[in-house]
């Protein structure tokens, strides 16, 4: 039977666990499920600019992930949720560009699976984006 440990990160994670009872990671033997992570800061501040709440986004991610021993190397799959105003076709380049300096940035040539949706509303009224990713502890070495 494998072994299930739940990771709450220092900070936001503490807050969010207190308030609404969940983790913010999942591991199973060497299977590794985020929740969504926003971009914010430890007092659940989300920054002025949406390149900055994407980039506190991915940062919210390795914090999640170092939790239960995982790294973005170790990731697999993306799935990232982009607020969008009612009746647009697309989400932006701008955030696309962003998204994708990040995914250079933190993975190293690894290109995991990346599924992309727009949304009307997200957990926090101010949030633009929210990452969760899965990964897959030791495969990115």
């Amino acid at each position: 039977m494998s072994t299930v440990t739940f990771g709450v990160v220092p900070g936001y994670g503490e807050k969010l666990h207190e308030a609404f009872g969940y983790s913010g990671a999942v591991r199973v033997g060497d299977r590794v499920e985020t929740s969504g992570q926003a971009g914010v800061d430890d007092d659940l501040v989300i920054p002025d600019s949406l390149e900055d709440e994407i980039v506190q986004a991915f940062d919210n991610v390795e914090r999640t992930l170092a939790t239960v021993g995982a790294t973005w190397k170790d990731v697999i799959h993306v799935n990232s949720y982009h607020k969008v105003a009612p009746g647009d076709d697309a989400i932006g380049d701008d955030v696309n560009t962003v998204m994708a300096e990040q995914f250079r940035r933190r993975l190293d040539g690894r290109a995991p699976i990346w599924t992309e949706t727009g949304v009307t509303v997200l957990g926090l009224a101010a949030m633009r984006v929210e990452i969760r990713v899965t990964a897959i502890v030791g495969s990115g070495n």
